[in-house]
């Protein structure tokens, strides 16, 4: 075992270190930095109306939601008002530097900043 050590910090022998370094155990309170904010939220929505964007936006802006929309609803009330909402979801997926597809015909996914929608397949179309 020490030799292992001694390959690992660049050949220094186990007893050059110090007592102190080498004989005790520190303990680590693994619940102490747990909080809600860090699980990944996977959050669906539906859009009926451009009003409907402002909870999703709020939600990709705290940074821990990827947002599954359903925007059949709004593609079949008004195309033009589909087309102002996506283009803000886009403007605020730049924003956090996220991610924005298109899957089937009825459904946009937006990531967060450390996820990244994976494209091969037809069925998903870039936005």
């Amino acid at each position: 075992m020490k030799n292992f050590f001694s390959r690992i910090i660049g050949g220094k022998n186990y007893e050059d270190f110090p007592e102190e370094l080498t004989d005790e155990y520190v303990e680590i309170d693994t619940s102490a930095g747990k909080t809600g904010k860090t699980k990944i939220i996977v959050r669906p929505f539906v859009i009926q109306d451009f009003g409907d964007i402002k909870p999703i936006l709020d939600s990709l802006r705290e940074g821990m939601t990827v947002a599954l929309i359903n925007i059949k609803p709004l593609k079949e009330r008004d195309i033009i008002e589909l087309k102002r909402a996506v283009s803000k979801l886009k403007k605020t997926c730049e924003a956090i530097d996220g991610d924005i597809a298109g899957f089937g015909e009825d459904w946009v996914v937006v990531t967060p900043s450390f996820a990244q929608v994976h494209r091969t397949g037809s069925d998903i179309v870039s936005e």
